[in-house]
Protein backbone atom coordinates (compact mmCIF):
# COMPACT_ATOMS: atom_id res chain seq x y z
CA UNK A 1 0.00 0.00 0.00
CA UNK A 2 1.43 3.43 -1.17
CA UNK A 3 1.05 5.72 2.04
CA UNK A 4 0.80 9.38 1.16
CA UNK A 5 2.66 12.82 2.43
CA UNK A 6 -0.13 13.89 4.45
CA UNK A 7 -0.68 17.99 5.72
CA UNK A 8 -2.71 19.44 8.04
CA UNK A 9 -4.06 22.49 7.38
CA UNK A 10 -6.33 25.05 9.36
CA UNK A 11 -6.20 28.11 7.59
CA UNK A 12 -3.01 29.94 9.50
CA UNK A 13 0.58 30.67 8.03
CA UNK A 14 1.83 27.80 9.80
CA UNK A 15 -0.10 25.36 8.27
CA UNK A 16 0.19 26.76 5.14
CA UNK A 17 4.43 26.42 4.96
CA UNK A 18 3.42 22.93 6.49
CA UNK A 19 1.60 22.45 3.10
CA UNK A 20 4.26 23.73 1.71
CA UNK A 21 6.81 21.63 2.97
CA UNK A 22 4.58 18.31 2.58
CA UNK A 23 4.33 19.32 -1.06
CA UNK A 24 7.76 19.04 -1.68
CA UNK A 25 8.73 16.25 -0.01
CA UNK A 26 5.86 14.26 -1.76
CA UNK A 27 7.86 15.49 -5.29
CA UNK A 28 10.88 14.19 -3.73
CA UNK A 29 9.43 10.50 -2.82
CA UNK A 30 7.33 10.40 -5.36
CA UNK A 31 4.30 9.75 -3.38
CA UNK A 32 0.65 11.37 -3.76
CA UNK A 33 -0.54 14.52 -1.20
CA UNK A 34 -3.40 14.62 0.84
CA UNK A 35 -4.41 17.28 2.74
CA UNK A 36 -6.99 17.20 5.61
CA UNK A 37 -8.64 19.94 7.38
CA UNK A 38 -10.59 18.83 10.26
CA UNK A 39 -13.88 20.79 10.63
CA UNK A 40 -17.08 21.42 13.01
CA UNK A 41 -20.62 22.49 11.91
CA UNK A 42 -21.41 25.49 14.01
CA UNK A 43 -24.93 25.79 15.10
CA UNK A 44 -25.09 29.13 16.08
CA UNK A 45 -26.72 31.93 14.13
CA UNK A 46 -23.99 33.66 13.39
CA UNK A 47 -22.13 31.28 11.81
CA UNK A 48 -24.66 31.00 8.86
CA UNK A 49 -25.67 28.15 6.56
CA UNK A 50 -27.43 24.74 7.65
CA UNK A 51 -24.06 22.16 7.77
CA UNK A 52 -23.76 21.21 4.29
CA UNK A 53 -23.34 24.74 3.52
CA UNK A 54 -20.74 25.62 6.03
CA UNK A 55 -18.93 22.18 5.03
CA UNK A 56 -19.23 23.10 1.58
CA UNK A 57 -17.66 26.96 2.32
CA UNK A 58 -14.61 24.91 4.35
CA UNK A 59 -13.64 22.90 1.37
CA UNK A 60 -14.00 26.18 -1.45
CA UNK A 61 -11.44 27.26 1.39
CA UNK A 62 -9.27 24.68 1.43
CA UNK A 63 -9.46 23.84 -2.07
CA UNK A 64 -8.18 27.63 -2.79
CA UNK A 65 -5.28 27.53 -0.65
CA UNK A 66 -4.42 23.57 -1.82
CA UNK A 67 -4.26 25.50 -5.64
CA UNK A 68 -1.06 27.22 -4.94
CA UNK A 69 0.70 24.25 -4.42
CA UNK A 70 -0.89 22.78 -7.65
CA UNK A 71 0.72 25.21 -9.34
CA UNK A 72 3.67 25.08 -8.48
CA UNK A 73 3.75 21.47 -8.78
CA UNK A 74 1.35 20.13 -11.55
CA UNK A 75 2.77 16.68 -11.39
CA UNK A 76 1.87 16.12 -8.18
CA UNK A 77 -1.33 13.55 -7.21
CA UNK A 78 -2.98 15.73 -4.82
CA UNK A 79 -6.43 14.91 -2.61
CA UNK A 80 -8.28 17.01 -0.29
CA UNK A 81 -10.47 16.16 2.97
CA UNK A 82 -12.55 18.16 5.14
CA UNK A 83 -13.27 15.45 7.67
CA UNK A 84 -16.15 16.63 10.26
CA UNK A 85 -14.75 15.91 14.19
CA UNK A 86 -11.96 17.06 16.60
CA UNK A 87 -9.08 17.69 15.38
CA UNK A 88 -6.97 15.77 17.58
CA UNK A 89 -8.97 13.02 16.34
CA UNK A 90 -8.55 13.28 12.76
CA UNK A 91 -5.41 14.19 12.94
CA UNK A 92 -4.55 10.98 14.03
CA UNK A 93 -6.76 8.97 12.09
CA UNK A 94 -5.35 10.72 9.30
CA UNK A 95 -1.40 9.94 10.31
CA UNK A 96 -2.63 6.01 10.50
CA UNK A 97 -2.37 5.78 7.45
CA UNK A 98 -0.18 8.38 5.85
CA UNK A 99 3.79 8.17 5.55
CA UNK A 100 4.45 10.98 7.63
CA UNK A 101 1.91 13.83 8.90
CA UNK A 102 3.21 17.75 8.60
CA UNK A 103 1.56 20.35 10.82
CA UNK A 104 2.23 24.06 11.47
CA UNK A 105 4.02 24.69 14.70
CA UNK A 106 4.29 28.72 15.68
CA UNK A 107 6.98 30.24 17.08
CA UNK A 108 9.39 30.25 20.67
CA UNK A 109 8.54 31.31 23.58
CA UNK A 110 6.89 29.94 26.89
CA UNK A 111 3.88 29.56 24.88
CA UNK A 112 4.39 28.68 20.93
CA UNK A 113 0.30 28.00 20.10
CA UNK A 114 -0.44 24.69 18.65
CA UNK A 115 2.71 22.88 19.11
CA UNK A 116 2.30 23.07 22.99
CA UNK A 117 -1.76 23.33 22.99
CA UNK A 118 -3.14 20.47 23.93
CA UNK A 119 -3.96 19.16 20.18
CA UNK A 120 -0.71 19.36 19.14
CA UNK A 121 0.75 17.86 21.97
CA UNK A 122 -1.57 14.78 22.08
CA UNK A 123 -0.95 13.99 17.99
CA UNK A 124 2.58 14.57 18.50
CA UNK A 125 2.39 12.13 21.59
CA UNK A 126 0.08 9.36 20.21
CA UNK A 127 0.34 9.35 16.44
CA UNK A 128 2.09 5.79 14.83
CA UNK A 129 3.75 7.67 12.22
CA UNK A 130 6.36 10.44 12.05
CA UNK A 131 5.04 13.88 12.44
CA UNK A 132 7.15 17.11 11.21
CA UNK A 133 5.99 20.40 12.90
CA UNK A 134 7.17 23.21 10.10
CA UNK A 135 7.21 26.75 11.63
CA UNK A 136 6.11 30.09 9.43
CA UNK A 137 9.40 31.19 8.37
CA UNK A 138 10.28 27.67 6.56
CA UNK A 139 11.74 28.19 2.86
CA UNK A 140 13.26 25.75 0.48
CA UNK A 141 15.91 27.36 0.33
CA UNK A 142 17.44 25.83 3.40
CA UNK A 143 17.17 21.91 1.70
CA UNK A 144 19.22 23.40 -1.76
CA UNK A 145 22.03 24.88 0.41
CA UNK A 146 23.45 21.63 1.24
CA UNK A 147 22.60 21.72 5.02
CA UNK A 148 22.33 18.62 6.82
CA UNK A 149 19.75 16.17 8.08
CA UNK A 150 20.20 16.01 11.69
CA UNK A 151 19.32 13.12 13.76
CA UNK A 152 19.97 12.00 17.35
CA UNK A 153 20.70 8.85 18.45
CA UNK A 154 20.71 6.81 21.79
CA UNK A 155 21.23 4.13 23.72
CA UNK A 156 21.15 0.17 21.86
CA UNK A 157 21.46 -0.48 18.30
CA UNK A 158 17.51 -0.74 18.40
CA UNK A 159 16.77 2.32 20.45
CA UNK A 160 16.75 4.91 17.56
CA UNK A 161 16.21 2.53 14.89
CA UNK A 162 13.03 4.28 13.67
CA UNK A 163 14.26 7.69 13.86
CA UNK A 164 17.45 6.49 12.41
CA UNK A 165 15.79 4.66 9.60
CA UNK A 166 13.36 7.95 8.60
CA UNK A 167 16.33 10.75 8.78
CA UNK A 168 18.74 7.97 5.94
CA UNK A 169 15.37 7.67 4.11
CA UNK A 170 14.88 11.16 3.88
CA UNK A 171 18.66 12.05 3.32
CA UNK A 172 18.17 9.59 0.48
CA UNK A 173 15.56 11.37 -1.36
CA UNK A 174 17.25 14.46 -0.70
CA UNK A 175 20.83 13.88 -1.81
CA UNK A 176 22.04 15.27 1.98
CA UNK A 177 24.09 14.57 4.14
CA UNK A 178 23.06 12.50 8.04
CA UNK A 179 24.67 13.94 10.82
CA UNK A 180 24.26 11.26 13.54
CA UNK A 181 24.23 12.99 16.87
CA UNK A 182 25.11 10.70 20.31
CA UNK A 183 25.48 13.25 23.59
CA UNK A 184 26.54 11.82 26.88
CA UNK A 185 26.83 12.45 30.51
CA UNK A 186 29.09 10.56 33.15
CA UNK A 187 26.23 8.38 35.63
CA UNK A 188 26.54 8.76 38.85
CA UNK A 189 29.20 6.18 40.82
CA UNK A 190 26.65 4.08 41.68
CA UNK A 191 25.68 3.24 38.38
CA UNK A 192 28.42 1.27 37.36
CA UNK A 193 28.34 -2.66 37.60
CA UNK A 194 31.40 -4.90 37.39
CA UNK A 195 29.76 -5.61 33.46
CA UNK A 196 29.78 -2.28 32.74
CA UNK A 197 33.59 -1.36 33.88
CA UNK A 198 34.91 -4.06 32.63
CA UNK A 199 33.45 -2.65 28.76
CA UNK A 200 34.30 0.78 29.69
CA UNK A 201 37.93 -0.29 30.19
CA UNK A 202 38.14 -2.92 26.98
CA UNK A 203 36.49 -0.27 25.22
CA UNK A 204 39.45 2.64 26.51
CA UNK A 205 36.75 5.18 28.20
CA UNK A 206 33.41 6.84 28.19
CA UNK A 207 33.90 9.05 24.89
CA UNK A 208 35.07 5.82 22.56
CA UNK A 209 33.05 3.62 24.26
CA UNK A 210 30.08 5.93 23.16
CA UNK A 211 31.35 6.34 19.73
CA UNK A 212 31.50 2.88 19.23
CA UNK A 213 28.22 2.24 20.85
CA UNK A 214 27.08 4.98 17.59
CA UNK A 215 29.28 3.25 15.36
CA UNK A 216 27.08 0.18 15.64
CA UNK A 217 23.57 1.66 15.81
CA UNK A 218 24.47 3.18 12.18
CA UNK A 219 25.90 0.50 10.77
CA UNK A 220 22.99 -1.27 9.38
CA UNK A 221 21.81 2.01 7.72
CA UNK A 222 24.81 2.30 6.57
CA UNK A 223 24.61 -0.56 4.66
CA UNK A 224 21.26 0.08 3.50
CA UNK A 225 22.16 3.87 2.43
CA UNK A 226 25.54 3.74 1.02
CA UNK A 227 25.46 6.23 -0.85
CA UNK A 228 24.40 8.87 2.03
CA UNK A 229 27.48 10.93 3.41
CA UNK A 230 27.18 10.63 7.32
CA UNK A 231 28.61 12.68 9.67
CA UNK A 232 28.98 10.96 13.30
CA UNK A 233 29.36 13.09 16.43
CA UNK A 234 29.90 12.13 19.77
CA UNK A 235 29.42 15.05 22.54
CA UNK A 236 29.44 15.09 26.33
CA UNK A 237 26.36 16.87 27.48
CA UNK A 238 22.26 17.39 27.63
CA UNK A 239 21.05 15.61 24.46
CA UNK A 240 18.79 18.33 23.23
CA UNK A 241 21.25 21.10 24.23
CA UNK A 242 24.25 18.83 21.79
CA UNK A 243 20.98 18.46 18.96
CA UNK A 244 20.35 22.22 19.62
CA UNK A 245 23.67 23.38 19.22
CA UNK A 246 24.14 21.88 15.10
CA UNK A 247 20.87 22.78 14.77
CA UNK A 248 21.95 25.67 12.46
CA UNK A 249 23.27 23.58 10.05
CA UNK A 250 20.26 21.33 10.16
CA UNK A 251 17.29 21.32 7.07
CA UNK A 252 15.87 19.22 9.01
CA UNK A 253 16.26 17.58 12.80
CA UNK A 254 14.95 14.18 13.34
CA UNK A 255 14.31 12.88 17.31
CA UNK A 256 12.62 9.79 18.27
CA UNK A 257 9.71 9.83 21.21
CA UNK A 258 8.18 7.54 23.83
CA UNK A 259 4.84 8.94 24.83
CA UNK A 260 4.27 9.33 28.84
CA UNK A 261 1.33 8.79 30.33
CA UNK A 262 0.57 11.13 32.91
CA UNK A 263 -2.74 12.54 35.01
CA UNK A 264 -3.36 15.10 32.71
CA UNK A 265 -2.51 13.32 29.13
CA UNK A 266 -0.12 12.18 27.29
CA UNK A 267 3.25 13.98 26.80
CA UNK A 268 6.63 13.75 24.84
CA UNK A 269 9.94 13.25 25.80
CA UNK A 270 11.99 16.52 27.24
CA UNK A 271 14.63 15.80 24.57
CA UNK A 272 12.15 16.01 21.75
CA UNK A 273 10.12 18.91 23.75
CA UNK A 274 13.57 20.88 23.83
CA UNK A 275 14.14 20.26 20.19
CA UNK A 276 11.06 21.41 19.03
CA UNK A 277 10.90 24.52 21.33
CA UNK A 278 13.94 26.19 20.16
CA UNK A 279 15.38 24.44 16.74
CA UNK A 280 14.40 26.98 13.51
CA UNK A 281 14.09 24.13 10.74
CA UNK A 282 11.05 22.06 10.39
CA UNK A 283 11.58 18.78 13.50
CA UNK A 284 10.27 15.35 12.74
CA UNK A 285 9.08 12.69 15.73
CA UNK A 286 9.48 9.42 15.05
CA UNK A 287 7.56 7.26 17.37
CA UNK A 288 9.95 4.22 18.62
CA UNK A 289 8.88 0.79 17.31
Amino acid sequence: MTRPITAGVDGTQESHAALDWAAREAVRRRLPLRVVHAWRHEEHEAAGGDRETQRGWVSEGVTATVRTVTARCPELAVSVDVVEGGPVEVLLAAAAGAELLALGSRGHGRVVGFLLGSVGQQVIAEAARPVVLVRAGDRPAAEAAGREVVVGQQGGVQDSAAALEFAFGTAAARGATVRVVRAWTLPPVFAYSPGSLKLLDESGGMEPFERKALAEAIRPLRERFPDVPVAEQVEMGSAAQVLLSVAGQAQLMVVGRRAHRTAVGARIGSVAHGVLHHAECPVAVVPHD
